[in-house]
């Protein structure tokens, strides 16, 4: 594949709107940002706490209301807020909630100058539903964006809560763990990797998000904690056809597992099943 993009984002010339690259020079130079987080599960709450620990004001949400966050959003560095509190005053969004709740967010992004929306879900049937459009090809982000009203970068969906939590590294570390972000935008994707790397890991750029299937559940990317070259290898190597068996063959056999699985037993498994 000759087109397919580097890593990093030396090769990102397009413009952008003035709010999105205001916000690339500041994170670049070090400047904290403003950051909402809807969804404090395992990854939301992980990523508040790393993000708010690199000096960035975050504001998290859940769907239950900020009372019932308050304690958490505190010792993660946070201030609990609701949904529509956490898309205003803030230069990027993180959407951390399952796959199929993104219709709820209907209409919250209405009037709201934030150009930065990450997007960390990932579509599992056995969970979310038979959705037709994911079902038939559409990729995931792209669906979650029009389902919000707003395009969205997608990062972070690759990677498992403990890897996110535990395994993080300093930049130039050996064997930082990659993580994949796609977007259409290439400012924002731009700050989306930025965001990645400050919360331990190696950003890779995997294109847009007509290409995002090859960081979902079922390819040689997702939650196989590689390197950036092993990961870029892994985003081209991806074959759309066979991710959704692999996908449900993992599935079956962790259920199946239940707690028996060590984190590294994971991770073995799911680089063997798509490989």
């Amino acid at each position: 594949m000759a087109d397919w993009p580097n890593s990093g984002t030396r090769s990102m010339r397009s413009p952008a709107p003035p709010a999105t690259e205001a916000a690339l020079i500041c994170i670049r130079e070090g400047h904290p940002m403003k950051i909402g987080i809807i969804g404090a599960g395992s990854i939301g709450a992980t990523l508040a706490r790393k993000l708010a620990a690199g000096g960035h004001e975050i504001k998290l949400a859940n769907s239950k209301g900020p009372d019932t966050i308050r304690d958490l959003a505190r010792d993660l560095g946070a201030t609990a807020v609701s949904k529509e509190n956490a898309v205003q005053g803030v230069e990027a969004v993180v959407l951390s909630i399952p796959f199929a709740r993104h219709p709820e967010l209907a209409g919250l992004f209405d009037d709201v100058p934030a150009d930065v929306v990450v997007d960390t879900s990932n579509y599992y049937p056995f969970r979310d539903g038979a959705i037709a459009e994911v079902e038939g090809g559409k990729p995931e982000s792209v669906w979650v964006g029009e389902r919000i009203g707003r395009p969205v970068v997608k990062a972070w969906n690759a990677v498992l809560a403990a890897t996110l939590s535990g395994k993080g590294r300093p930049a130039g570390a050996s064997g930082r763990i990659a993580i994949p972000v796609a977007g259409d935008d290439l400012k924002a994707k731009a700050i989306a990797m930025e965001l990645v790397e400050a919360t331990g890991f190696d950003a890779v750029d995997a294109g847009g998000l007509t290409e995002s299937w090859r960081q979902q559940p079922g390819t040689p990317a997702y939650c196989t904690e590689l390197t950036a070259s092993e990961l870029e290898s892994a985003l081209q190597s991806a074959d759309r056809s066979r991710a959704p068996g692999s996908r449900e063959a993992l599935i079956r056999e962790f259920m199946a597992a239940g707690d028996k699985l060590t984190h590294d037993e994971v991770i073995a498994r799911n680089r063997a099943v798509t490989a």
